[in-house]
């Protein structure tokens, strides 16, 4: 349920709807703006009648959120949430670009990608240190050693780094590391991660599940939301359909639809959608044509080589070229890409 206070509402008339709703035993979401304070009672409301807070003093309006998401809600919250970062924000008018490898595998490889992704444009850096792979006996990723060497890249480049968490039991050690965390597909509806990245104040990437409808992606992100931690970014990665000319379909409905449904930044992914790195610039293309908030690429110096994703990995400098075309688009959207301030910092002898 949504109260809408009168422009003159005074604090102690909305701290009386306040304490209204909590004696309900509902939660409570406050939000002022410049124009009007907007207070949501988030809990079991359809049994409550919306007489009980007409009458109070200071009270405009109040509505029924008939979704099953009331915080995700943009009838909830009309504005774009905008989600702050190091140096710039998504959700605004900036477009974000997160690229890395899907794997950090060595010193090496990850400060060579940060540099070359953050000179080709990228916004963020990302890079996996614990993989979820289908088999057992495939590479799990670096784990802290991995998060050392991504803050190392951060600290050259001035990227922040987004880095996919797999349990809440890597939480304490993640949160010292990373800016961004990523929700994987296969975590979309683990609640009790959700849960417990709800009570950080970090910012998180949650992906889209292989099978999920927009609504269950929605009902995640309200776990996170509900939990206090706003910064809340969604991610159209592709889902399974009987196609299998690509890994996963690429929804570029998803986009238009979630930004009709939901305040939220909607970043895509074209390198899971597609599975192969000749249609990723293509997609990349489509999605910020479509309205997407950001992107985040697979990129890898030697994609050949690589122990993870390699074919849906872009080299360098197709990734340029990528980054070139989706900053075209974004201007006749009447958008601009996001940019990290500074430049590289000087490598540290022996790095090679």
């Amino acid at each position: 349920m949504m109260i809408i206070m009168k422009a003159n509402a005074t604090p102690q008339e909305v701290e009386a709807v306040i304490a209204q709703i909590k004696g309900m035993g509902l939660a409570v979401h406050l939000s002022q703006g410049v124009e009007a304070t907007i207070i949501g009672a988030i809990g079991e409301t359809h049994s409550i009648p919306m007489e009980r807070f007409e009458g109070l003093d200071g009270v405009d309006i109040v509505q029924r959120i008939t979704q099953p998401y009331k915080l995700a809600s943009r009838q909830f919250h009309p504005e774009d949430s905008v989600i702050p970062l190091s140096g710039f924000a998504v959700g605004g008018n900036e477009i974000a670009v997160i690229a890395g490898p899907c794997s950090v595998e060595s010193r090496s490889q990850i400060i060579e990608t940060a540099i070359a992704v953050k000179e080709a444009g990228a916004s963020a850096l990302r890079g996996g240190v614990f993989k979820p792979r289908t088999s057992p006996y495939a590479f799990q990723g670096l784990g802290e050693e991995g998060l050392e060497l991504l803050a190392e890249a951060r600290q050259i480049t001035g990227l922040p780094i987004v880095v996919e968490i797999m349990s809440q039991v890597q939480l304490d050690m993640m949160v010292k590391y990373v800016d961004v965390f990523q929700i994987g597909a296969r975590n979309m509806q683990n609640f009790n991660l959700l849960r417990a990245i709800g009570e950080t104040r970090t910012a998180v990437l949650l992906k889209r599940g292989l099978s999920a409808t927009i609504e269950e992606l929605l009902m995640s992100a309200e776990y996170i939301l509900a939990g206090g931690n706003q910064r809340v970014m969604l991610c159209e990665r592709g889902i399974r359909t009987f196609e299998t000319s690509t890994r996963n379909t690429t929804d570029i409905n998803a986009v238009p639809v979630l930004k009709h449904l939901t305040h939220l930044p909607i970043i895509l992914d074209p390198s899971h959608s597609t599975g192969h790195a000749d249609y990723v610039a293509a997609i990349a293309r489509a999605g910020i044509a479509a309205g997407a908030d950001g992107l985040i690429i697979e990129v890898h110096p030697d994609p050949a080589k690589a122990v993870s994703d390699g074919k849906q990995s872009l080299k360098p400098e197709k990734f340029a070229e990528m980054v070139k075309q989706v900053g075209q688009i974004a201007q006749i959207m009447g958008r601009r890409l996001a940019t990290t301030q500074g430049s590289v910092q000087p490598l540290k002898q022996g790095w090679a």
